[in-house]
């Protein structure tokens, strides 16, 4: 088994701000990896809901039985509050308990469950409406913001997995030291996935109420 390229720099000469940038560098491949694998699921999902409607319709009935949908509607005059939730639901149940968490109990269970996910939502994806596919438009730019900021999450889930099981990989000693190693470079890439994460809520509330309608004048 080979080691990764663990930098021989000392962090405290590497900007605080730079350092995942090098935790992104040095498990390129890696993250290259995910990336593929994020975005490859999703448009398999994307083509399962072109080829079967009623799983976007029972995707759509499910949003309403939940009351997401009530709760879209009702915070979409009010971006402030609609950005909010976003970033809330996104934060807390796609990157804590559908990646980090089952992570750090089981090795590389984050991935399993964000791959199911991702399918999931690129099956949501499909509209049925012409107004729905204008949406797309703007939606498509948030959709790749939040993706980048869960691959992110999911790099720091697989080091956490890969430390864990193989210390020798990050030059630990012994278990704990790699989980809790893998554990620090998952706290680095957090950082710049909660700012893409920002970034994508702020645009997608701010899109959808001011942007979708002069699209959909001038479009449809």
């Amino acid at each position: 088994m080979t080691t990764p390229q663990i930098s021989t720099e000392p962090s405290a000469r590497v900007p605080f701000w730079r350092r995942p940038f090098r935790v992104v560098r040095e498990n390129m491949r890696v993250y290259l990896i995910l990336n593929a694998a994020a975005y490859g699921l999703a448009v398999i999902g994307f083509v399962i809901g072109l080829i079967f409607p009623d799983l976007v319709a029972a995707e759509a009935a499910g949003l309403e039985a939940n009351g997401t949908g009530e709760l879209v509607r009702w915070l979409f005059n009010t971006p402030p509050l609609f950005a909010l939730m976003i970033l809330v639901v996104n934060i807390f149940r796609l990157s804590a308990l559908t990646i980090v968490l089952p992570s750090l109990i089981v090795p590389f269970a984050g991935l399993a469950f964000f791959g199911h996910w991702a399918v999931t939502t690129g099956i949501t994806l499909v509209q049925t409406t012409p107004a729905g596919w204008v949406a797309m438009i703007p939606h498509s730019l948030t959709f790749l913001i939040e993706l980048q900021a869960y691959i992110l999450f999911l790099l720091g889930a697989f080091l956490i997995g890969k430390y864990w099981l193989s210390p020798r990989t990050a030059q630990a000693k012994n278990r704990r030291q790699g989980y809790l190693r893998g554990l620090r470079q998952l706290g680095l890439l957090a950082l710049p996935a909660l700012v893409l994460l920002i970034i994508g809520a702020v645009w997608e509330a701010y899109s959808l109420r001011y942007l979708v309608g002069p699209l959909g004048q001038l479009l449809l």
